[in-house]
């Protein structure tokens, strides 16, 4: 006699997960040479998106997903005059993820894995500016420089650390898997996530379909390349939304 039997009890959460989660939530940054590296970091990054938008191949991938939309209150793109989606942010993170990473000239770091930790300002730099003003708007206090920085120092952690040890690349996969993972952990952060939240907004990230290299690699090689963390930064608020939803993890 056989019987059939399904264990649909939920697991916990990966270990990795959740080790992610308790540093962004609990992790206090005291150190001063951190704030002052994220200030000058800030400023270089900013200055390689402003320069970008002299390049018509990576203005013409901007603005609003409806050529011509307007949304007074959204999330504001460094340089330009676009406020997008005002609830959501998603597509100013594509907008400043894309620009400042346009020109490959934003930080680098070399481990077992490879990137640019500060292509999470996408996200960081949208949510961020979303609500300021929805929170001035409403009489609340205003996201500061200081949680920007904040923000800044927990991404390059996450995505340095997860670099250190986890070579993507030699499945075929693309780096910017650690630019959605940093950027989705902070972005959560800023929308208030507490651990239940955080956890299941990490765990979608994992799940969630990753980027294959090969418009890096001849004969391939193109320039999604200089939009790719653009993209894994506005999955990344869109995912830290669904999981503010209410989302399972």
């Amino acid at each position: 006699m056989h019987n059939y039997v399904e264990d649909n009890v939920k697991p916990d959460y990966d270990q990795v997960i959740a080790d992610i989660a308790d540093f962004v939530l609990n992790k206090e940054i005291d150190s001063v040479q951190a704030y002052e590296t994220a200030r000058l970091c800030l400023m270089d990054t900013l200055g390689c998106g402003i320069l970008a938008l002299n390049f018509q191949e990576c203005t013409k991938l901007m603005g609003p997903i409806v050529p011509g939309a307007t949304l007074p209150g959204g999330a504001r793109v460094p340089g330009t005059n676009y406020e997008l989606d005002p609830v959501q942010a998603v597509q100013a993170a594509f907008n400043i993820g894309t620009m400042i990473r346009w020109l490959d000239f934003n930080d680098t770091w070399l481990a077992a894995e490879w990137g640019h930790p500060s292509d999470n300002l996408g996200a960081i730099l949208a949510v961020a500016d979303y609500l300021c003003r929805e929170n001035c708007n409403h009489g609340r206090p205003p996201i500061l420089m200081h949680d920007v920085l904040t923000a800044m120092i927990k991404a390059h952690e996450i995505q340095g650390c997860l670099a250190l040890e986890n070579s993507f690349n030699r499945v075929g996969l693309d780096h910017v898997i650690l630019v959605k993972v940093a950027s989705a952990a902070v972005a959560a952060h800023l929308f208030g996530a507490d651990r239940d939240m955080m956890l299941r907004t990490l765990s979608q990230v994992f799940v969630d379909g990753q980027s294959l290299r090969t418009y890096r690699h001849a004969p391939n090689a193109g320039s999604r390349k200089s939009w790719a963390a653009g993209d894994a930064t506005s999955r990344a608020v869109r995912l830290a939304l669904i999981a503010k939803a209410g989302e399972m993890g």
